[in-house]
């Protein structure tokens, strides 16, 4: 039994999330929710969100009949999402882009089954 989570346009960049995500791939749910917790950076707390959705997914998906407690990341991953452009001045009329990037956070769960 297998159950997602996607969040679309996180406003920080794949680079700074894909630490956090590398950081509890393969993990049983319970096990990741505890490190995430004791993680100090943005991107655990968003993670975390989309674990717990993917969880609860799952959960509804199987009508209440799998364990929270025996489920594992079966993959996550972060794409790039939209860049957002935007210009800062600059010396002697010039101007540099800055770019904002998004992420695209794509969260599955399974049973082992």
């Amino acid at each position: 039994m297998k159950a997602k989570a996607i969040v679309r346009n996180i406003s920080m960049s794949p680079r700074k999330m894909r630490v956090v995500a590398n950081m509890i791939r393969g993990e049983r749910v319970e096990q990741a929710l505890a490190s995430l917790s004791l993680t100090p950076k943005k991107a655990a707390g968003i993670i975390s969100k989309a674990l717990k959705s993917a969880a609860a997914n799952a959960e509804d998906k199987s009508g209440g009949e799998v364990d929270i407690d025996a489920l594992v990341i079966e993959t996550i991953f972060v794409d790039g999402g939209p860049i957002i452009k935007r210009w800062m001045p600059r010396a002697m009329g010039r101007a540099n882009r800055i770019n904002h990037r998004t992420s695209h956070l794509t969260v599955v769960v399974s049973d082992g089954n």
